[in-house]
């Protein structure tokens, strides 16, 4: 009976704990979002209040009559999609063709591969310039997407998910007469659907978040993505810390749209093979 009671105490415990870090966590998002909304004759108010007492929308109103801002953001989403969809189906057949298929050096080939993860991406910054560069891809758009659509975390999760597929089901799709590609695309696909997502919202939110590429390969206006265009809000004399806020909460909501769409699968990705055996 006692270490029932002292069971249920250490859980209420337990409970307290992962609530107040819960707290914490959200506190930046909370307070980014209010700082947002107060008037800007308030937002360097000394208490600040946790609850504004006038909310008001003028923060978003300055933001929307940037001229540039919905360039911005027709830049960030371009890049963002084109770079998960074209993510998702390079690490797919990858990690297909590592997990499932026999070559020559594939080990010494994946582990190098997967290995460059290691390699800080500040160190292969400028090599990726001059190659874009050479290529003559500054300031576009194939320049934004090229490198990035090979990562080595998507080829990594794919193949680790990949093997945990059932040989025999790809060997009854063969016997079946599916080709290599029917294989791929009405069985293996279908299987992996909880990877995809979980890749897909990692590839997208990266994306959608990446500031130092795309300040570096760009030099117009028109061609910053909305995380570098947001950025030149702090060059204003004086800081407009509202509208900076509000641009902030604006850049986060298509995240959350996004989780919130695939969060079934994010989930279910997240513990496929927790329970494995």
């Amino acid at each position: 009976m006692h270490s029932i009671k002292r069971a249920k105490a250490w859980d209420a415990v337990a409970i307290t704990i992962v609530a107040i870090m819960a707290v914490l966590s959200l506190m930046p998002l909370y307070w980014m979002v209010v700082t947002a909304i107060t008037p800007p004759t308030l937002v360097m108010k000394l208490p600040p209040d946790l609850i504004p007492k006038n909310p008001t929308l003028r923060n978003f109103q300055d933001l929307f009559t940037r001229k540039l801002l919905g360039r911005w953001t027709l830049n960030s989403a371009i890049v963002s999609v084109t770079v998960t969809f074209a993510q998702l189906a390079v690490a797919s057949l990858a990690g297909y063709a590592f997990a499932k298929k026999q070559f020559f050096a594939k080990n010494i080939l994946f582990w190098l591969y997967v290995g460059s993860m290691m390699v800080p991406g500040q160190v292969t910054l400028i090599p990726r310039y001059i190659l874009m560069a050479r290529m003559k891809l500054p300031n576009t758009y194939a320049g934004l997407i090229l490198p990035a659509v090979a990562a080595p975390l998507g080829v990594f999760l794919m193949k680790q998910f990949m093997q945990s597929i059932p040989g025999e089901i790809i060997d009854a799709g063969r016997i079946d007469g599916a080709s290599e590609i029917g294989v791929f695309t009405r069985l293996v696909v279908p299987l992996a659907k909880p990877a995809m997502a979980v890749l897909g919202i990692f590839t997208f939110v990266g994306e959608w978040n990446d500031f130092l590429w795309p300040l570096v390969i760009t030099n117009s206006s028109e061609m910053r993505t909305l995380q570098v265009g947001l950025s030149t809000l702090q060059e204003e004399v004086p800081m407009a810390f509202g509208t900076l806020m509000a641009g902030a909460t604006f850049a986060a909501i298509p995240i959350t749209i996004v989780f919130l769409i695939f969060q079934r699968y994010f989930l279910k990705g997240l513990t496929v093979g927790a329970l494995k055996g």
